[in-house]
């Protein structure tokens, strides 16, 4: 066991302590136990352990990072982590007044969170824990161990917790939104007639990551194919191409799509990409702090329905941060399975929101526009805001 000093005062906690005391408050919740590595990173202060950052598994178990904050009181506050991490905190101490570097698995990490939350005397208290993100096995040990304490859910608390973002986490959206739009385009001004699907994507891979970015996932599409996979097909000269990349930076999710042609675009096109830049018009006009989720959600769907391209498109918008679909939750399994519970509330400064409008033409393909938007008191700031018409591709 790896236990650093215990401090006398927490004055550099990396969160708004009120703000989450208030939240837990309302969610009947002591002690909170968070095991997501989006959460943990973000109650560390944005720390991830890059040893594990890509896979979890080693051995016959699993990385299993914990937090444990005790509702208004920091100084019980506790980072369970893998023994590597020593010297992680040696470089860069925690926040935590205490530290168990100590752990290679699930049931060691569970171990000493039950002796952390007994030693400040909570072991029948109402704990705040992630079923999604709590292993079976460490679940059951708790469970065995605290047989007074009462295991409360505490995800919907998490992410009302991380859905205000500060100026802090706002830079790093916008950089990681402004790093995937110039990988994007360099990619398209790259390809050329006869470059593949799976190249395209390997080049953007490079792009990003030369660029600074964790590359994630490209969805891509070429010529009259709605089929967005890897594969062997090859650009056309005259087909459209759609470009949809989700990266990060330092955590914090870059996620738009654009559009390429591989020569001059004709009016039909044209015509089309300027439908989808009309619903997405409609729903920039209704974003701003005070504007109730839904009515911007209604309003872009009013705009779509009246579209002639309606029956063949989409409109979607979902809240993104550490993750690329968390809070504000405004459209229910709308294609992610979650409830949509913000769409009756306000939105709220420095709410982050992708907004989304996906055409699958039957002839001319797949067309599309994503993008990103910070909420601000008088409306919105739109991350890469840049190239949303029709990309030329074979020109680098």
């Amino acid at each position: 066991m790896n236990i650093a000093p215990g401090k006398s005062a927490v004055s550099n906690i990396p969160f708004d302590q009120a703000r989450v005391d208030r939240l837990m408050e309302e969610a009947g919740i002591d002690v909170l136990l968070a095991t997501s590595k989006h959460n943990t990173q973000y109650l560390l202060g944005g720390y991830r352990f890059i040893f594990f950052a890509a896979m979890d598994a080693i051995g016959h178990s699993r990385y299993l990072p914990v937090v444990l904050y005790e509702k208004g009181g920091p100084g019980h506050a506790a980072y369970i982590g893998n023994r590597m991490e020593g010297a992680e905190h040696q470089n860069s101490p925690f926040w935590t007044p205490t530290l168990h570097a100590a752990c290679w698995g699930t049931l060691d990490a569970a171990n000493l969170a039950v002796e952390h939350i007994s030693k400040i005397g909570k072991a029948g208290a109402r704990i705040g824990i992630e079923p999604a993100f709590l292993p079976s096995d460490a679940y059951a040990l708790i469970r065995r161990a605290l047989p007074d304490a009462r295991l409360i859910d505490a995800t919907g608390m998490l992410e009302s917790m991380r859905a205000i973002k500060t100026d802090a986490e706002l830079e790093k959206l916008r950089i990681a939104s402004e790093l995937i739009t110039d990988s994007m385009l360099a990619t398209i001004r790259w390809a050329h007639e006869g470059t593949t699907k799976a190249e395209m994507i390997e080049q953007l891979r490079r792009e990003e990551t030369n660029r600074g970015a964790h590359f994630e996932y490209c969805l891509l599409t070429l010529g009259a194919s709605h089929n967005r996979a890897a594969s062997p097909q090859a650009w056309k000269k005259g087909e459209v191409l759609s470009i949809d990349s989700g990266g990060n930076y330092h955590g914090y999710i870059g996620d738009l799509c654009r559009m390429g042609i591989l020569g001059e675009p004709d009016a039909e096109l044209e015509d089309l990409l300027a439908e989808v830049e009309t619903v997405q018009q409609a729903a920039f006009s209704k974003v701003s702090a005070g504007t109730v989720g839904g009515d911007m959600i209604s309003h872009a769907e009013g705009v779509l329905k009246a579209s002639k391209v309606a029956p063949y498109t989409d409109f979607f918008a979902h809240g993104m941060g550490l993750i690329t679909h968390e809070a504000p939750f405004l459209m229910t399994n709308h294609p992610v399975t979650y409830e949509g519970t913000y769409a009756a509330k306000p939105l709220e400064t420095n709410m982050v929101l992708s907004v989304e409008t996906t055409m699958l033409h039957p002839t001319r393909g797949f067309i599309k526009l994503e993008d990103t938007l910070a909420v601000t008191d008088a409306g919105y700031v739109m991350f890469g805001d840049r190239a949303r018409g029709w990309n030329r591709g074979g020109i680098a």
